[in-house]
């Protein structure tokens, strides 16, 4: 088995940095020496997911508009934090929180994943929140409108086989929750 090299950085700059997309050009040398010019990366904050149980055995989930596909989406909790300046557990909370006004007794979490390694710098964190119970008012930001949607944990893989659940993010979270026997579907 040959072992695989990572690729060289020769140059890097922002060619677009604003709150809501940084875009980095990178000038790279693979191991076999051939040189790319123009490797274009997406350096994106990292995500805390949630899939958060109810004492009476619902999913906890939200649906929303999501603009870069023109659909409104059942998707779990979910938002972007810096690792900098706060834990991944710590952000799961607060997005739990601001988005559906739960909170949980028990979190446990369960895998850092990678959505789009290619291109994409950031990591998603999975949470499972057990306990999850209505706890405080939501604290919606000004482009946020979501609704709040509970599913039985028996009803889960219905809506997944069925297509309701189709955001990357939720889908593999809950398959590995199921995989890892934490829920059963």
């Amino acid at each position: 088995m040959s072992s695989i090299d990572k690729w060289e950085v020769l140059r890097s700059h922002l060619v677009l940095d604003n709150p809501w997309c940084r875009i980095r050009q990178d000038e790279v040398k693979l191991p076999n020496g051939q040189v790319i010019p123009d490797f274009f990366v997406r350096v994106k904050p990292d995500i805390a997911l949630t899939i958060p149980v109810t004492t009476d055995g619902n999913v906890v989930f939200v649906r929303q508009y999501r603009h870069g596909v023109g659909k409104i989406l059942l998707e779990l909790p979910a938002g972007r934090f810096q690792r900098e300046q706060e834990s991944a557990q710590s952000a799961a909370c607060r997005e739990l929180q601001e988005e559906t006004g739960y909170l949980a007794s028990h979190w446990q979490q369960l895998a850092v994943l990678h959505d789009n390694p290619v291109n994409d710098t950031n990591s998603i964190y999975v949470f499972l929140a057990r306990g999850a119970y209505v706890g405080s008012d939501r604290a919606l930001d000004s482009t946020e409108d979501i609704e709040i949607v509970t599913v039985p944990t028996s009803q889960v893989r219905d809506r997944l086989l069925a297509g309701d659940i189709d955001v990357a993010g939720s889908v593999a979270a809950l398959g590995l929750a199921s995989c890892a026997g934490v829920l059963s579907f």
